[in-house]
C-alpha cells in the first residue's frame, strides 16, 4: 500500500516529487501529498511530510515555475529530516 511505504520512509532521509501528467483525476495523489495534515497507516503517523505533487498541465510552456513550484517544499521536508 503507498500510504503504509510513505509513512514508514517518513523517517528517511527521503523526499517523493509527483508530477501528474495529462488529465485525469489526480485527488489520490493530492491525498498523498500531505501539507495540511500527516498521513497515516496502521495506527502510524508519517514523522513529516515527504511528498510534493504538482499537476503538470498547469505549468504548460512554463517549465521554471513547474521546477520551482516541485522544488518548493525540499528545503523544508529536509530541515525536518534533520531534526
Amino acid at each position: 500500500d503507498t500510504v503504509r511505504a510513505i509513512v514508514a520512509a517518513s523517517s528517511l532521509p527521503l523526499s517523493i516529487l509527483i508530477v501528474g501528467i495529462g488529465t485525469a483525476d489526480f485527488s489520490k495523489m493530492e491525498a498523498l501529498d500531505s501539507d495540511r495534515r500527516l498521513l497515516e497507516a496502521d495506527g502510524r503517523k508519517a514523522q513529516r511530510d515527504i511528498v510534493q505533487f504538482v499537476e503538470f498541465n498547469r505549468f504548460k510552456g512554463r517549465g521554471e515555475a513547474l521546477a520551482a513550484e516541485l522544488l518548493e517544499e525540499l528545503p523544508g521536508q529536509f530541515l525536518a529530516y534533520m531534526r
